[in-house]
């Protein structure tokens, strides 16, 4: 395969993966100055127009989906020789299926994963749209500040609820798909996707031997494999109940399946100290018609996004870096991005201008900026001060405060009790995490602006000694113009 060297503005650098049917390139983008990944249309499938509409079918179901868990798209185009394209953000976590050949995650830790990933399906689900090709390789990880987010890749598959029944062709990774989905006539629904996760547990929770020989088996009925020890008891119910036969005796959908997993493993839903005004462990439990929120997983203490947002992914998971623009401000200022200011600590400096990924109604990236003494090395140094500020009025559309910080959990740190305040005109939710070893103290705090502007975030790491008079001082700062 020659590599192309441009494809539309963007420059080329390597070949990301190959597929059946498409091609996906990592590149250049000069416009943002920052890498994006670019899915080709396979040359062999140009010409066949059910082929070359599913293509794009899966950008325009993810343009219209637009979610964090979900992969985003920033634009498609056409190549000279007419075969579509789809440019997507560069990912840097890898996916499912590369860790799970470095070895098997800890039984806690596979747990909460999969816990993340049907948090991701009933996304989906929420949507009347069922994958259908629920495997390790479409699970990604993509940075986010902190930790890691679990992210579901390829809707290639993905139908319509309204579609997915009646003359469809085989389609989907043996070893995970639900028996239904071999049968062209029969009924594929959201249980088609429980069936998916189920397996997937499956694979990340069984006997390393056993589940090895056993992935590539996608008929149930058979007896579960031994799971692996550390596991509770009720999850192997949990999956045998996922990855039965017949559709009618599963979990109606991946709501329904994340809460029984929940009840199975109850450290997934804890709540903290403070009661039941807290912000959970990891996102909702109270509502299975679908998820409100999720956990980051794999913390990684010395990565930390900068101006970051929930970017799109595809074969690996994004880092996102500061923002779109460069704009540096003195020390003692004011920061400004946008109508978004926040005044700036004394030797604090504001950097970015944009939150990477996540765009306004208008398709402009929305307004945020890292402050520090040095912004451009807060996003590696975990030990260096500094915070992110951003304002999304799509956010605010979906989520409140209490429910966006409950997306943005800490499972390795320990949670004071919320905290509310209010400051410069805004009711902060704010929750402090105090985490192990020689880890800062991390400060996650949200709010909703006067009016239409939006949902107000803050990720804080204070200066050494410094407690809530620092934290209330600098969110008393944060202005909507």
């Amino acid at each position: 395969m020659t590599a192309p060297t441009r494809i539309g503005a963007y420059r080329v650098e390597r070949l990301l993966g190959t597929g059946s049917f498409a091609t996906v390139w990592l590149a250049y983008d000069p416009a943002l100055d920052g890498r994006v990944a670019i899915k080709v249309l396979a040359e062999n499938w140009s010409h066949d127009l059910r082929v070359r509409e599913r293509f794009l079918d899966e950008a325009r179901l993810l343009r219209r989906l637009d979610h964090d868990r979900l992969v985003r798209v920033h634009t498609v185009g056409e190549l000279p020789d007419g075969r579509p394209y789809a440019v997507l953000a560069w990912a840097d976590g890898g996916s499912l299926r590369d860790r799970l050949a470095r070895g098997a995650l800890p039984a806690a830790e596979a747990v909460t994963l999969l816990d993340e990933i049907a948090a991701g399906v009933a996304v989906l689900h929420r949507h009347g749209v069922v994958h259908r090709d629920l495997a390790p390789g479409n699970i990604l990880f993509r940075s986010w500040p902190g930790a890691e987010r679990v992210l579901i890749a390829d809707l290639g598959l993905a139908k319509a609820l309204a579609a997915a029944s009646g003359l469809t062709a085989r389609a989907g990774t043996p070893g995970y798909m639900a028996p239904e989905q071999d049968d062209p006539l029969a009924v594929v629904d959201t249980r088609a996707d429980v069936f998916g996760l189920g397996r997937l547990g499956l694979r990340l929770l069984g006997d390393a031997e056993v589940s090895a020989g056993a992935r590539e088996d996608g008929r149930a009925g058979r007896e579960l494999p031994r799971l692996r020890a550390g596991v509770p008891p009720g999850v192997a119910a949990v999956l045998r109940t996922a990855t039965a036969a017949r559709p009618a005796d599963r979990y109606p959908d991946a709501a329904a399946f994340r809460a029984a997993l929940r009840h199975a493993a109850p450290w997934l839903s804890a709540p903290p100290a403070s009661g039941p005004s807290a912000p959970p462990a990891s996102g909702h439990t109270t509502a299975p018609a679908g998820p409100s929120g999720g956990a980051a997983l794999r913390r990684q203490p010395r990565r930390r996004l900068a101006t970051s947002g929930a970017v799109a992914v595809v074969l690996v998971a994004l880092a996102a870096t500061a923002g779109d623009a460069a704009g540096r401000t003195p020390a003692g200022a004011v920061g400004r991005s946008g109508p978004l200011t926040v005044a700036l600590p004394a030797g604090w400096r504001a950097d970015g201008s944009g939150w990477a990924g996540q765009y306004g109604d208008d398709g402009e990236l929305e307004p945020a900026l890292v402050v520090s003494p040095d912004p451009g090395r807060w996003a590696a140094d975990p030990g260096l001060p500094g915070a992110f500020v951003g304002l999304s009025a799509g956010t605010a559309r979906r989520t409140t405060p209490e429910g966006f910080l409950a997306e943005r959990p800490h499972a390795d740190c320990a949670a004071a009790p919320v905290r509310r305040t209010r400051q410069g005109g805004v009711d902060w939710v704010v929750v402090a995490f105090a985490c192990p070893g020689d880890r800062p103290v991390i400060v996650e705090a949200a709010g909703r602006a006067a009016g239409p502007a939006g949902l107000l975030y803050v990720q804080l790491t204070p200066p050494p000694g410094r407690g809530p008079d620092f934290v209330d001082a600098l969110l008393a700062g944060v202005r909507v113009r």
